[in-house]
């Protein structure tokens, strides 16, 4: 039997459907359904600097014509007769596993099932995806706090959860914007004893601070600021995505084997590096990549109990040219949502 829906969303057709703010709304057709399939019928995306890069073919790798979002909340509305732990009207989100880390992985958006049918994600109003990468949402979760978390946020907890984040444990987050505030959040839920802010200029410090950062470092404004800061740190996670990252001075205020995590994605080359201080404090550089759902199922519960919550601004998903216009100007504190207006309350 068919559907009572129908499958359309908002697709990028070109490299520039973002400077010419014209993402369309149209028909998507999804993955051939199998019993080992959800349908979501989509109330929230978040906006993510992964879907600016695959709509810009920023990293070479867009097939057009594509429909991003991966961070989605909705209601499951057909669930595969294999399917375990989701049922019909539950409330869920979705994400893919330790697919990325795989060769001819499927993504959520932008990816090509072994059928041929192609993955489609969020900016639309509904989806189909395989069960193993859908999961329930905490009831103590909004949903547009929770859907911004289903990549920003495990994208730093992952790592952080990863390289031992925790009592005793001093913790650098290099760039406060979508990402980095996440990682402020979670280095405090986490219980980290102390948490450092690190951003060139000061004007995010009021917010850093009450996200619960203890200190904020403002580089532009302290020329010294790698040298007086030296071995204070046990774990840095970056965010940065400019290639023009000072990765010596940042090694500079680790302590002896402390970590190095990058999780912003460039677009170019990074400039080299000493390697003297990975020989004379035997530090670790390393990179992360998302998280897997088992880490979300576990990030979730702890934001659910800890209170966590993201700083959000909600637009409608009618108006995703104008939100993606915001985006590019850096005008989100710190992550935008697209609200499915007629799918809420349903």
């Amino acid at each position: 039997m068919s559907p009572d829906y129908s499958f359309k969303g908002w697709v990028g057709l070109s490299n520039d459907c973002i400077e010419k703010q014209n993402l369309l709304f149209s028909d998507i057709e999804p993955k051939t359904f199998t019993e080992d399939d959800v349908d979501i019928r989509i109330t929230h995306c978040g906006i993510c600097g992964t879907d600016v890069h695959t709509l810009t073919n920023g990293w070479g790798s867009t097939t057009y014509p594509v429909v991003v979002g991966h961070e989605i909340v909705g209601t499951a509305v057909k669930v595969g007769k294999n399917v375990q732990g989701v049922k019909i009207g539950d409330r869920v989100g979705c994400k893919v596993d330790n697919e990325p880390h795989c060769d001819g992985m499927v993504g959520t958006y932008n990816g090509k099932y072994p059928d041929g049918s192609k993955s489609s994600g969020g900016y639309a109003d509904y989806t189909r995806v395989p069960s193993h990468f859908v999961f329930k949402i905490p009831d103590a979760l909004p949903s547009e706090v929770a859907a911004p978390m289903l990549c920003g946020g495990v994208t730093m907890f992952s790592p952080l959860k990863r390289n031992g984040c925790g009592p005793g444990n001093t913790v650098g987050i290099i760039g406060i914007g979508g990402l980095g505030h996440f990682g402020i959040l979670f280095a405090k839920a986490l219980g980290a004893d102390k948490v450092t802010a690190i951003s060139r200029k000061s004007n995010k410090a009021a917010d850093a601070l009450a996200m619960g950062a203890d200190t904020y470092l403002a580089t532009d404004d302290d020329p010294n600021w790698a040298s007086g800061h030296a071995n204070t740190l046990d774990l840095i996670v970056s965010t940065v995505n400019s290639p023009k990252l000072p990765i010596d001075s940042y090694l500079q205020l680790l302590r002896p084997h402390g970590t190095f995590v990058q999780v912003g994605a460039p677009e170019d080359k990074i400039p080299g590096f000493n390697v003297v201080p990975l020989i004379v404090k035997a530090v670790n550089i390393t990179g992360s990549l998302i998280g897997s759902p088992k880490e979300i199922k576990e990030m979730l519960e702890l934001a659910a109990q800890k209170g966590v919550k993201s700083w959000v601004n909600s637009w409608p998903l009618g108006k995703v040219n104008d939100a993606l216009q915001a985006f590019e100007r850096g005008e989100p504190r710190y992550r935008i949502v697209l609200v499915n207006e007629k799918h809420v309350g349903k």
